[in-house]
C-alpha cells in the first residue's frame, strides 16, 4: 500500500510538472488551455454531484445553484472587497455548504421525482435573486473579475475534491450514505439517520461545487446568472451517468470526454442538446450502469492491460 501511494504520488506530481511546462513553454495553444480548465472544473462539478446522485442515491437537479453561490461570493470578495483569492474561494464554498444544508434539511425528506423537482426550483431561485440583486449587476452579471484560476489552484483544488470525496466514501459515514442508497428503509431499520446522512452528503457535495464556480468566476472573469441554468446542472448529470452512478473515476472520465465533446461541438448550437440526449439514451440501453459501474480504475486494472498487451 505504501509503495502504491508513492507511485500515485509520483504519478500526480509528473502530470502537473508537465501540463505547467506545457502550458508555460505554449505547447498547449490558448483555446486548448480554455477546455483544459474547463475540464478540471466539470471534474470537481461531477465528483461532488456523484456523491449525491451516485452515491447517496438523491436525483438533485440544482448543482449549478450551489456552483453560482460559489462563484458569486467569491467574485464579490476578490473585485469588489479585495480580499484575496484562497480565502474568496473558501468563503463562497462554505456559503455554498450552508445554503446546502438549508435546502438539504427540508427538500431531502421528499424522495424521487420530488426531490429533483425541489431542487431544480431551487437553482432557478437562485438565478432569480441574483437577476434582481443589482450590487452582483442583475442579469449583465459581474464583470472584469480577476483572473487568480491558473494551473496550480485548478490542480490543487481538483485533486482536493478527488481525494476528500474518496476518503469520505470509504469512511463509516460514506458507507451509510451507500447503505441509503441500496434500500433506505433498511438503513432506517439498522438505525441510520438517513435525514442526517443524506443533508451532510448533499452539503459536502454543495461545498466543492462552490469550488468548482469560484474556479470558473476567477477564469472566464465573467459571470451572470445565465450561466449557471439548469443546463448546467444537466450537464453535470451527463457526466455522472455517463460516468457510472457511485465512480469517482468514472465521474473523472466522462468529465473529460463530455468537455472535449462540447469543445467539438461548439459550433453546433442547439443540436449538443440533442447529441446530449441521444448519448444518454444509448447509455441507458447498452451500459445503464454507465462506462464504470460502480467500480473504480485503479493502477492494478492498468498494469493489467499492458500485461495483457505484452503477451
Amino acid at each position: 500500500m505504501k509503495h502504491k501511494n508513492i507511485l500515485i504520488g509520483i504519478l500526480l506530481i509528473a502530470l502537473y510538472l508537465a501540463v505547467y511546462a506545457a502550458i508555460g513553454t505554449g505547447l498547449i495553444a490558448p483555446y486548448y488551455q480554455v477546455n483544459l480548465y474547463l475540464m478540471g472544473i466539470n471534474i470537481i462539478a461531477a465528483v461532488s454531484l456523484n456523491l449525491i446522485v451516485g452515491f447517496t442515491g438523491q436525483l438533485a437537479l440544482g448543482h449549478a445553484g450551489f456552483m453560482a453561490v460559489g462563484a458569486y461570493v467569491s467574485a464579490v470578495l476578490t473585485l469588489k472587497l479585495g480580499q484575496p483569492f484562497l480565502p474568496a474561494i473558501l468563503a463562497g464554498a462554505v456559503c455554498a455548504f450552508v445554503i446546502g444544508i438549508i435546502i438539504g434539511l427540508p427538500t431531502l425528506r421528499l424522495t424521487g421525482d420530488y426531490l429533483a423537482i425541489a431542487t431544480l426550483g431551487f437553482g432557478e431561485i437562485i438565478r432569480g435573486l441574483l437577476v434582481n440583486i443589482d450590487y452582483v449587476g442583475g442579469a449583465a452579471g459581474i464583470n472584469g473579475i480577476p483572473k487568480l484560476t491558473n494551473w496550480t489552484w485548478l490542480y490543487l483544488f481538483t485533486l482536493l475534491t478527488v481525494f476528500s470525496i474518496k476518503n469520505f466514501v470509504n469512511s463509516t459515514h460514506g458507507r451509510a450514505c451507500i447503505a441509503i442508497r441500496d434500500n433506505e428503509l433498511a438503513a432506517e431499520t439498522m438505525g441510520i439517520n438517513t435525514t442526517y446522512y443524506k443533508v451532510l452528503a448533499f452539503s459536502i457535495g454543495a461545498f466543492f461545487a462552490g469550488i468548482a464556480g469560484a474556479l470558473y468566476a476567477h477564469y472566464f472573469f465573467l459571470i451572470q446568472p445565465a450561466t449557471f441554468s439548469f443546463m448546467k446542472s444537466f450537464d453535470a448529470l451527463v457526466m455522472v451517468v455517463f460516468g457510472g452512478l457511485g465512480s469517482i473515476t468514472g465521474s473523472i472520465i466522462a468529465a473529460m470526454a463530455v468537455t472535449f465533446m462540447n469543445a467539438a461541438l461548439i459550433n453546433f448550437g442547439s443540436l449538443r442538446m440533442i447529441i446530449y440526449a441521444l448519448l444518454l439514451v444509448i447509455i441507458m440501453v447498452f451500459r445503464p450502469q454507465g462506462l464504470m459501474g460502480t467500480k473504480e480504475f485503479t493502477l492494478k486494472h492498468l498494469f493489467r492491460v499492458k500485461e495483457g498487451g505484452s503477451s
